[in-house]
């Protein structure tokens, strides 16, 4: 009886080692599936990111090249062409005394200020002198043309010395400006803009852009489909992700728009 007693015992023992061995082999490959699926799942989002990144990178060098090339046709046509009309103005042979000097000589003042704000135009455009003069000296040139065409007062601050990033973020970082800034001029109804760019001692930089304009819901602006400037903010977003920037947009109706631009700069060997 005892040994029967005994058997029983030892099968019980048995049994409930292969059931805990059983169970245990169960949840270890159920955990081993689960982290291989979680491992699939975000190799699947970094090669999507990667790939939208991509897609996006060459979209955005496409559209620099247009850019480039309308600069470069607007200057070598138009702007030829405007050169030889204000030529051919500069020389009538026409009397201060005479009835159409008045009128020839309002069309060169105007035909000059067509010609400055082409040359201006062409500069803003061509992303290889954006490098080559370096972020901080476009960023003032364009706030000088909006300063002197009166449209609202302008205030830039320059703070530490000049980082001179590498060509791509140079001019990801302009075009991000540039876009913020024609929705200030298109929409925002400011009066006042001000424009600040640090270059701190722990290898941080910082653009600060805001206006004292109506304000708008930032949201709704991004995810609208049908406003061109829900489309360009969508853009300043993409490029700050880009170029690895961390960009903060807030926005106040009423109460104006400040938007942040942060970007940790390289160290220097």
């Amino acid at each position: 009886m005892n040994n029967q007693g005994q058997e029983i015992y030892m099968f019980v023992i048995i049994g409930g080692i292969l059931a805990i061995a059983v169970v245990t082999f169960i949840v270890i490959t159920v955990l081993q599936y689960q982290r291989r699926q979680h491992r699939h799942e975000r190799e699947l989002t970094r090669m999507k990111d990667q790939y939208e990144q991509e897609v996006l990178r060459s979209q955005l060098e496409i559209q620099e090249e247009t850019f480039k090339m309308i600069g470069q046709e607007l200057h070598d046509n138009i702007g030829q062409v405007l050169s030889v009309v204000k030529l051919s103005l500069a020389i009538l042979p026409i009397d201060k005394t005479h009835e159409a000097y008045e009128p020839i000589l309002n069309s060169r003042q105007i035909l000059n200020k067509a010609a400055l704000d082409l040359s201006d135009l062409t500069k803003s455009l061509h992303s290889d002198r954006i490098a080559q003069i370096g972020l901080v000296e476009a960023i003032r040139f364009e706030l000088e043309s909006v300063r002197k065409s009166g449209l609202m007062e302008v205030d830039f601050e320059v703070d530490g010395f000049e980082h001179h990033f590498d060509g791509q973020k140079s001019i990801f970082l302009f075009r991000m400006f540039q876009e913020m800034l024609n929705n200030i001029l298109k929409h925002s109804k400011a009066s006042r803009v001000n424009v600040s760019l640090v270059f701190s001692n722990d290898d941080k930089f910082v653009l600060i852009l805001a206006d004292n304009g109506v304000g708008f819901d930032v949201e709704a602006k991004r995810n609208s489909v049908s406003s061109s400037s829900g489309v360009g903010l969508k853009s300043i977003f993409n490029r700050a992700k880009l170029i690895g920037a961390d960009l903060d947009m807030k926005s106040i109706p009423g109460k104006g728009t400040t938007v942040t631009i942060q970007l940790s700069l390289p160290q220097e060997s």
